[in-house]
């Protein structure tokens, strides 16, 4: 009778993680990220090295100095007196708009003219088509100048807003004025602000701003909650209440009742002397940056929508016709939501595109983070390999906030398989 034993067990051999394929691959890799690391750090040593012989070791201690210069858009209060870093602070939350508002205007651009391709309509169709050709066939850069010419030589001069003989006039009863130095709107002020909270002693925020933006997202946060307890009512009964009425309540009666209570009134922009006071004045430089980045992306996210609906099945608009949905709805309720998932990937690389092109903001003089920490500061402290290093990284976090935001959202609207 014989008995049946587990093999012995090999040791491992140092000849193993040559030779044995089960332990090559991962030996291979191991000496590959050493020889990097030692290459990274030798070249590291190396620069630091240099740059102590030339009297030139790395510090940061630039940042505290006063940076000496001025920000024709800001923010936040800014003097040339502050330091070097709350001026970066003010060209990083100047990228910041110009990402944020060029994406949501992109977007909306994007997403009309992609659906306005598939039109019917043979000319609009084939004006959507020239808008695309056209937009993402010139350069970026050639946009952003252009668009700046164009606000500077068509658009009135303050002067001629002056006097019984004026040429132009203000819009929405005298609360807005469009000029060839910028546009003026009204200006949002609390008879009872909270105040600013201060961060790391840099720069403040408004309490007022925090406050009615938890408001908003308390509201929505609301409104989800009965969205999603009228469907639970739906599903047991097969009826759907109406809440349209209450979900519209919470959103808009709390915020509505906030302000109320912080006294918000507006202030108007008025013509004194040889210029617009008061009010926000938004920047020709802010303008035609936001114009052209938005209008230059919208043609390629355009081109990502329409291939994420051809990508959908003919049959789903078939069967929502066969339902008795009109096209407009037919295309809001069932082939947008569809084709997310395709359009949704693509569309972040559009995102950080544009974030990115950003920087060619110095080209109108629009004071962004590269303008400042990247151009001004660096000239002026003569510390390029600082500033380049913290360029990076702020560019680096913001790329990646903005995929690690969209990744989630594509997470949430992909199809889930059974």
């Amino acid at each position: 009778m014989t008995s049946m034993t587990d093999p012995p067990k090999q040791t491992l051999r140092l000849g193993m993680l040559i030779h044995d394929t089960r332990y090559r691959s991962l030996t291979i890799q191991i000496v590959v990220l050493a020889v990097f690391m030692l290459l990274a750090a030798w070249l590291i040593s190396n620069t630091i090295q240099n740059l102590a012989a030339l009297g030139k070791p790395i510090s940061f201690d630039f940042l505290s100095s006063a940076a000496q210069y001025d920000i024709n858009q800001t923010l936040i209060a800014y003097d040339n007196q502050d330091s070097h870093l709350r001026a970066a602070i003010v060209g990083l939350l100047n990228t910041l708009l110009v990402a944020v508002l060029g994406c949501a205007l992109a977007t909306l651009v994007g997403v009309l003219v992609g659906v306005l391709r598939l039109s019917k309509n043979w000319l609009i169709a084939r004006i959507m088509a020239a808008y695309v050709e056209i937009f993402r066939n010139v350069p970026v850069l050639l946009w952003v100048v252009f668009a700046m010419a164009i606000l500077i030589e068509t658009l009135p001069m303050p002067r001629d807003f002056r006097g019984e003989d004026a040429t132009a006039s203000m819009l929405l009863g005298d609360s807005i004025a469009i000029t060839n130095r910028g546009v003026y709107v009204p200006e949002p002020l609390f008879a009872r602000s909270l105040g600013d909270f201060p961060v790391f002693g840099a720069f403040g925020i408004s309490l007022d701003f925090l406050a009615i933006l938890a408001v908003l997202v308390g509201g929505f946060a609301t409104s989800a909650a009965i969205r999603r307890r009228a469907e639970r009512i739906q599903n047991a009964t097969g009826t759907r209440p109406t809440t349209w009425h209450l979900r519209l309540a919470v959103i808009v009666l709390s915020p509505v009742a906030l302000l109320a209570a912080l006294g918000f009134h507006l202030g108007y922009p008025e013509l004194r002397g040889f210029n617009f006071q008061g009010g926000i004045h938004l920047r020709n430089s802010l303008l035609a940056l936001w114009l052209a980045l938005s209008f230059y992306t919208a043609a390629f996210i355009a081109e990502i929508v329409r291939a994420g609906i051809l990508a959908i099945p003919k049959s789903q608009t078939e069967a929502a016709t066969a339902l008795g949905l009109r096209p407009h709805r037919t295309m809001r309720l069932v082939i947008l939501p569809q084709a997310l998932r395709v359009i949704i990937p693509p569309l972040i690389s559009q995102y950080l595109n544009l974030t990115k092109n950003s920087s060619l903001a110095i080209a109108v003089g629009y004071m962004d983070i590269t303008g400042t920490l990247g151009g001004i500061t660096l000239n002026q402290t003569g510390r390029e390999l600082e500033c380049v290093l913290l360029l990076m990284l702020v560019y680096l976090i913001i790329s990646l906030i903005i995929s690690a935001v969209m990744n989630w959202y594509n997470s949430r609207v992909k199809l889930v398989e059974r």
